[in-house]
């Protein structure tokens, strides 16, 4: 099991991307979280095969239409342990 946290951002927040992100972790098995931030920012914590893993990385990396991903950047894992299954959205 690999796990990944995650900080987006850009235009990511009215654009449906938590929903975006959530949907893809779910097809791909992934235990998590998506959820924004008042500054504009999402983060994203998720935990799987590396191969889910990746996919899910790639989809932040450009989001659904409408979205502008100016900077991803891995935050620490500090704190992150038994992740949601299902991967939820965080409001």
């Amino acid at each position: 099991m690999t796990t990944v946290h995650l900080e987006i951002v850009g235009k990511v927040q009215g654009v449906g991307f938590r929903w975006f992100v959530r949907e893809t972790a779910r097809r791909a098995g992934l235990a998590g979280w998506v959820r924004n931030h008042d500054d504009g920012r999402v983060e994203i914590a998720a935990s799987g095969t590396q191969t889910a893993i990746d996919e899910l990385t790639n989809v932040a990396r450009t989001g659904p239409p409408g979205a502008r991903v100016d900077r991803v950047t891995e935050l620490p894992l500090d704190g992150l342990s038994d992740l949601p299954r299902p991967f939820t959205v965080v409001r």
